[in-house]
């Protein structure tokens, strides 16, 4: 009978350490979208986002200081970054009811970030002339973080 307790304590202490491991760290690591490139036209972000995944709960995305992109002037378009609401309006490119996160400005400069802070997916597109180079499957990606499994940290940049 005494064993059937340590047993039982024994798993009830695996799963609590389980348990902390997996919430764990409340770090992220912060990644550079596009990398040295930045977020730009004509990009396919499905493909750097295979290249730097897996992304974590408390990672951070950053346009150009992790978010970021050339503000418009006579020799590039304006690029923006949205959230769009789900996987339908990511597929078809339906930016109503999209939240901006960075206008055509923010991207500039430090640019700007956005934290993964839920186990969810985040769908990011621009909507840019007509959002063509979306419905092509360019400017657009989606990150689902997990939680952190381990305390290693790095930071991803994309090299194409």
């Amino acid at each position: 009978m005494d064993s059937v307790i340590v047993i039982r304590r024994a798993v009830l202490v695996l799963v609590v350490v389980t348990a902390c491991a997996i919430v764990g760290s409340s770090e992220g690591k912060s990644i550079l979208v596009g990398g040295s490139q930045g977020w730009r036209a004509g990009t396919n972000y499905t493909q750097w986002t295979m290249q730097n995944s897996p992304f974590h709960i408390n990672d951070t995305l950053a346009w150009n200081a992790v978010f970021k992109y050339p503000a418009p002037n006579n020799t590039t378009a304006g690029q923006s970054v949205y959230e769009v609401t789900n996987m339908w309006s990511y597929t078809t490119c339906e930016f109503r009811g999209a939240k901006v996160l960075g206008n055509s400005h923010e991207g500039g400069g430090e640019g700007f970030k956005v934290k993964l802070n839920e186990w969810r997916p985040y769908y990011f597109a621009s909507p840019e002339n007509g959002a063509s180079d979306c419905i092509a499957g360019l400017t657009k990606f989606i990150a689902i973080p997990t939680p952190y499994t381990s305390h290693h940290h790095t930071t991803a940049t994309f090299n194409p």
